[in-house]
């Protein structure tokens, strides 16, 4: 079973076109493609026509409000209509959508300011930002029950459009936009876009607000634009990503020929020969775009290729533990560090105390580690350097045993 496919990640996108290879010759192998929002018109076609089940839920009606006028600022209006909403509307806790740590210390400093202005001619306004680099004791307030004549605003990013299920959320703003990774084969960077969402992602959203009753849901921008500017689903993954590793991946299960594979989204063929060439220069595939021996022993790793290639290249250098911790640093995929707005310079300072000898980011992040390590994995001394325990730390010691395993085996 394959559950929330409307995502349509690097690894479903991929494990779709093994099942479906898989099923042709399995007939007792049953497989389930589950979601709220999924398109399963093209599903059922690229599974030759498989049936379509319909499970209705129990859901609750959401209003949905356009502005009459799109909008210039929708950060500053999201603000306002917040404090809109708390100003007049029913009681019931808020779900605003924006689109990175950046925007939400903006919009929780903008907040705190206004309310304070307002003082006592308002009810208590509890403001709840939830991102990737917020501390996990901080992340876990957004789930405590809203106090008696308060009003809970939850400042998220579209992780909160189907990870998470807040319950007491009656209204839901949308500003219409997200960060999505978009790739560039011709100069082979990745970079997070701010771009306009899906209307699948627009009523995910909206669905937020009618969990557990009624909702209303505040779009920030006209329906003119929902019906006619925004696509119908979000650019699957892999027609946006970096291919090396799901080459690298292909290649590893004997699939040679990557330009007649079943994807049900092709991905670019400039993305597909780029990832081609770049396995090919850290000699993963020969000149026949066959996998090396030292192609599949980077294949072992569940790493980006690039640091597959660098822990194997250490055992020449008799290296191999200190790089296998770099490469579960740097694996983690969010900043080990958190900044704090109000103690931002006693952040960066204590940064700046694993870069002494004028290092790296590398090996100040293997000190990180080491540093940790020699304190017996202490919650204190990662508090006292401003450094993510739980969130990252942990999943990059938990990483790092993984990789070592596969290293020895």
């Amino acid at each position: 079973m394959v559950d929330e496919a409307h995502e349509r990640t690097l690894s479903t996108d991929i494990l779709f076109g093994l099942v479906k290879d898989i099923a042709r010759f399995r007939p007792d192998l049953k497989l389930l493609i589950s979601s709220a929002t999924l398109d399963a018109e093209k599903f059922s076609d690229y599974f030759d026509s498989a049936p379509i089940f319909k499970i209705p839920g129990r859901r609750y009606p959401v209003e949905i409000n356009f502005t009459k006028a799109p909008e210039a600022d929708y950060l500053d209006a999201a603000i306002v209509t917040s404090l809109q909403i708390h100003v007049t509307q029913p009681p019931g806790d808020i779900l605003v959508f924006l689109t990175g740590q950046e925007e939400i210390e903006t919009a929780e400093e903008n907040l705190k300011q206004r309310t304070r202005g307002l003082g006592t001619k308002i009810a208590e306004l509890i403001i709840c930002p939830i991102y990737a680099n917020l501390p996990t004791e901080l992340q876990a307030k957004i789930f405590e029950p809203t106090p008696e004549g308060a009003r809970k605003i939850v400042l998220a990013t579209n992780i909160a459009e189907a990870s998470l299920t807040i319950d007491g959320i009656k209204y839901v703003i949308d500003p219409g936009f997200c960060k999505m990774k978009s790739y560039n084969p011709r100069t082979g960077m990745e970079s997070l876009l701010i771009t306009p969402i899906s209307k699948a992602s627009a009523m995910q959203r909206a669905g937020r607000s009618g969990r557990t009753g009624p909702g209303k849901c505040f779009r920030l921008y006209t329906a003119y634009n929902f019906q006619n500017d925004l696509d119908d689903n979000t650019v699957p993954e892999i027609q946006r990503s970096n291919l090396a590793s799901v080459v690298l991946s292909l290649k590893s299960l004997g699939i040679h020929d990557l330009m007649h594979f079943d994807f049900m989204d092709p991905p670019p063929s400039e993305a597909l020969l780029k990832a081609l060439e770049l396995l090919f220069a850290l000699s993963a595939l020969n000149k026949l775009g066959e996998l090396t021996k030292v192609g599949r022993r980077m294949a072992e790793f569940p790493l980006d290729p690039m640091l597959s290639k660098m822990i194997v290249a250490s055992e020449k250098y008799k290296c191999s533990d200190d790089i296998i911790s770099i490469a579960a640093m740097l694996s983690v995929g969010n900043s080990i560090f958190y900044r704090p707005k109000d103690k931002q310079v006693h952040a960066d300072n204590a940064w700046m105390n694993f870069h002494t000898g004028n290092v790296g980011d590398h090996i100040a992040l293997l000190k990180v580690y080491n540093s940790w390590k020699e304190t017996n994995f202490s919650t204190q001394w990662c508090y006292e350097n401003y450094i993510q325990v739980y969130m990252n730390l942990c999943f990059a010691s938990q990483y790092l045993s993984h990789l070592y395993l596969v290293y020895v085996l």
